[in-house]
This record gives structure tokens, C-alpha cells and sequence, in this order.
């Protein structure tokens, strides 16, 4: 169950595409002792149109929006997200960011600089570090020593012809591809895991797939295979660790509003969350070394 919020917060959303219309804003809306603030918008009238189907006021001033809250969750590309979080830290709001932070390290950097200076909490949503399934097998699986190696494979037919998927129409996934999209929910829990990555190899396979190996803090490896445009047929997202405990596979995952209520809830609380700016600064970092090889 998700823990009410012991004090009233107000949450205001950035966005309004189908990320925000199908997560962000029901999550804001259902979240035990918080006060949907308002919406803003790129487009004012998509702006008006949640806001109103969830009983909040649409803003197209999101300096005003943040003035009226004390939380702000984006749902937006990563590089309009990460000028518009460091205004939000300035004003003194807690951050619910989108992953990735930023496709820039400069950019992402900023963000982390902007909530470190102006003492806010931040979390990036990374969706397997908060859906409860997912979540309890990273703490049980990190509490085991001897790691030797793992594999990821994330594999999507978003951009194969005949999806019906309204992500497919996302310009900035389309620019970027796999490798930022779905590449940080995939290093989001092999860092963690297996620590701090150390060394970056990256090569193309078909369209936008990628493959990563990655060296570890622990000294253990990793690989991953990353794709939006794979057959239908072929699709499926795993992790799997092999160590001296033998191997364990990643659970599968649902219900990404409650692993966004739960975000909130850890943005909302006074303990500070290890999926944080920084954090995602570290992702950003990642990824734009493996983009940097794949030139």
C-alpha cells in the first residue's frame, strides 16, 4: 500500500502527452493527503483539457504553476524537462523528474547543481526502482554478495510498423532511440547492483538497437541490448544476475501509477532517495559516453 503523506502537499504536472495523461496525472490525483496543484503545457489547450478532467487549474505560466506548489512532477522530453527543473529547484520546489534527466551532461549537470543549491529533494522516475515488484528484488538481490555478471535485454516493437503504441508519435524518441529511452531503466538497476559503471563499450546492431558492455565498481561486467524497433515476436524486457549465489532473474513489473505514487511519496518524505538528480546525472554520463562511441 502506498503511505499517505503526513502533511498536505501541493503537486503541480508538466506535461500533457499520453505519459502524463496515463500516469502523471491520475497518480497526482489519487495520492492519500496531496492537493493536485495544476497543469502546464507546451500546449495550452491540452493543458486545460487534464487539468479539467482531473479538477485542477491549468496554468500557462509555469512560474506561476510553481509558486502554487511545493512538488512539480515533469512528463516531458528530457531536454525541454531540464531547463524548466532548474527553474523549478530556484523556486524552491521538490522535483519529480522524467528519466533521462537530460541527453546533455552539461544540461543534466545543471539540474543536479540547481537542486543541490536550493536544498530541494528530488527523484528521477525510473520505474523499476518503485514498482513494488521490481523494487523488493533490486534490495533482496543487493544484499547478496558475489555478483559475477548480468545481462539485460529490452527489446520493443514501439517503432515496427503496425504499432499502435502513442508513444511511437514521441519526436524526441525517435531522434535518440533505445539507447535513451529505455537504456536508463535498464542501467538504473544495473549500477546499483553491481556498481558504479567503470568502463563503457557500445556498437549498433539493426535500426536503433544497441548493445552495451559494461565494466563494474565491483569488477564484475555486464551487457545489455536495447531496442524500439524489434519484431513484434521478439519483444520482452528481462535483467538477469549470475554469481556465486547461482542466478536470479528480475521479476516482471506492472501498474506504473502506483510505482509513480510511490515515487512521490519517497519525493514527499524527509529521507533523501538514492534514485536522485545526481543520480541521474550519473545516468546521463553513461549514456552519452556509449552515444559518443556509437559516432
Amino acid at each position: 500500500m502506498d503511505t499517505p503523506v503526513t502533511t498536505t502537499q501541493r503537486i503541480g504536472l508538466l506535461g500533457t502527452g499520453p505519459w502524463a495523461a496515463r500516469t502523471h496525472a491520475p497518480a497526482i490525483a489519487g495520492l492519500p493527503g496531496a492537493v493536485f496543484s495544476g497543469v502546464w503545457g507546451r500546449r495550452p489547450e491540452a493543458a486545460a483539457e487534464l487539468a479539467a478532467e482531473h479538477g485542477t487549474e491549468a496554468y500557462e505560466d509555469v512560474d506561476a504553476l510553481f509558486a502554487a506548489s511545493d512538488a512539480v512532477a515533469f512528463a516531458l522530453p528530457p531536454d525541454v524537462q531540464a531547463p524548466l527543473a532548474v527553474r523549478a529547484a530556484r523556486a524552491g520546489c521538490r522535483v519529480l523528474l522524467d528519466k533521462p534527466v537530460a541527453t546533455d551532461v552539461a544540461a543534466a549537470a545543471e539540474v543536479a547543481d540547481a537542486v543541490a543549491a536550493a536544498g530541494v529533494a528530488s527523484v528521477v522516475f525510473c520505474t523499476l526502482r518503485f514498482s513494488t515488484e521490481t523494487e523488493r528484488w533490486l534490495a533482496e538481490q543487493s544484499a547478496v554478495d558475489g555478483w559475477f555478471t548480468a545481462e539485460a535485454r529490452w527489446l520493443s516493437p514501439l517503432f515496427t510498423e503496425g504499432s499502435s503504441s502513442p508513444y511511437a508519435a514521441s519526436p524526441w524518441r525517435r531522434e535518440k532511440g533505445a539507447l535513451w529511452d529505455v537504456g536508463p531503466h535498464v542501467l538504473s538497476v544495473l549500477l546499483p547492483l553491481l556498481g558504479d559503471a567503470t568502463g563503457v563499450t557500445a556498437a549498433a546492431g539493426p535500426k536503433d538497437t544497441v548493445h552495451l558492455v559494461l565494466r563494474h565498481a565491483s569488477g564484475a561486467s555486464s551487457t545489455a541490448t536495447l531496442g524500439l524497433s524489434a519484431p513484434a515476436k521478439a519483444a520482452g524486457a528481462q535483467i538477469h544476475v549470475h554469481g556465486e549465489a547461482g542466478t536470479s532473474t528480475m521479476p516482471h513489473w506492472t501498474d506504473p501509477q502506483a510505482a509513480l505514487r510511490r515515487a512521490l511519496t519517497a519525493l514527499l518524505s524527509d529521507a533523501p532517495h538514492p534514485c536522485d538528480a545526481r543520480f541521474g546525472l550519473r545516468l546521463t554520463q553513461v549514456l552519452a559516453e556509449a552515444e559518443g562511441l556509437l559516432k
